[in-house]
């Protein structure tokens, strides 16, 4: 081979290789996958399909939206911590990430060594809402009929440590009542038994009780937020209406752990940029959360703090899982 020949043959190797390389770093070159460790039709599907759909736009390629509910969260939870480690799974997830370990003797991930917190979406409020024909139309008005029922009154959520559940033990003890807990597999039975007034009181998302308030089906009496929402700018706060609790659920992305950084860097500039979209913010307004973006390791100490708070209100109330 002939010293031209040779540099020919280099170099048209090294243009391979080059070609090889790029196309290896071309991301995403497949279609994501988010996980969403809850039915479909909550808040978590809901902003899993929002920000998902605008993902899809700025990166090129399909997000699919993955539920995989049961366990409390763990099922979808442990699913993605087994996910690729390429940047092509990603997990929706809030309050489960931070209270399951209080509530659960053993976990099938770790929430810290598996993940790594790439943006917050939103927090979710949640509405107390009573069955239309309660005899209370104010939390003042509730507390004094709970002490008074016999048997004592009853808070429905859909099921134990859900954020649902802890809005209603943290009301129960701040008002100072002996409230029982009803838990629920899902909304839906939850909602209908509160309308028919097998349960008193329920701390609902905005979301899935939008429609039953609207229609006079149940009773707003407080939002759950340290500000009104504007979706129902004319219930007040549950501070305003002088209990002093703010209870707020939550929901963000994350990659399963050592995905490269490049690719993590640009899922939480894609994510953060697509809460801020206006029209995304707008439609997840007007569903009754709060867009609230928050960059990766600012997410990641909100985790932190969450899963202290958290961690107390599970102790004080003496909450398990079912």
């Amino acid at each position: 081979m002939t010293a031209s020949t040779r540099r020919t043959f280099l170099a048209a190797g090294a243009a391979t290789l080059a070609t090889g390389l790029h196309a290896q770093d071309a991301y995403p070159a497949r279609p994501i996958r988010l996980v969403v460790p809850f039915p479909p039709a909550g808040a978590a599907d809901f902003l899993g399909r929002t920000v998902g759909e605008k993902l899809a736009q700025s990166l090129g390629q399909q997000v699919l939206v993955d539920n995989r509910a049961g366990a409390g969260g763990n099922i979808g939870t442990q699913a993605a911590a087994q996910g690729d480690r390429e940047g092509y799974t990603l997990l929706l997830t809030g309050v489960p990430l931070a209270v399951n370990r209080f509530l659960f003797r053993t976990l099938p991930f770790d929430p810290e060594r598996d993940f790594e917190p790439v943006a917050l979406i939103a927090t979710v409020p949640n509405l107390m809402i009573v069955p239309a024909d309660s005899p209370a139309s104010t939390v003042e008005e509730f507390i004094a009929y709970a002490r008074k029922k016999p048997g004592g009154a009853t808070f429905a959520s859909i099921g134990n440590g859900t954020s649902l559940h802890l809005a209603g033990a943290q009301f129960s003890s701040t008002a100072r009542l002996d409230m029982v807990h009803v838990p629920y597999k899902e909304t839906g039975t939850a909602n209908t038994d509160l309308m028919a007034g097998r349960v008193d009181v329920m701390f609902q998302t905005i979301s899935a009780a939008a429609g039953l308030a609207r229609g006079g089906k149940v009773k707003a009496l407080a939002v759950t937020s340290d500000v009104r929402v504007p979706a129902f700018a004319n219930v007040p706060t549950l501070r305003e209406a002088g209990t002093d609790l703010v209870s707020v659920g939550w929901f963000g992305l994350l990659l399963p752990a050592n995905v490269p950084p490049a690719r993590k860097a640009l899922l939480e500039a894609q994510a953060l940029a697509a809460v801020r979209d206006p029209a995304v913010a707008a439609r997840i307004a007007d569903s009754g959360c709060i867009p609230r973006p928050l960059a990766g390791k600012e997410f990641a100490a909100f985790i932190a703090e969450e899963t202290g708070r958290l961690g107390e209100v599970v102790r004080k109330a003496g909450i398990v899982a079912s």
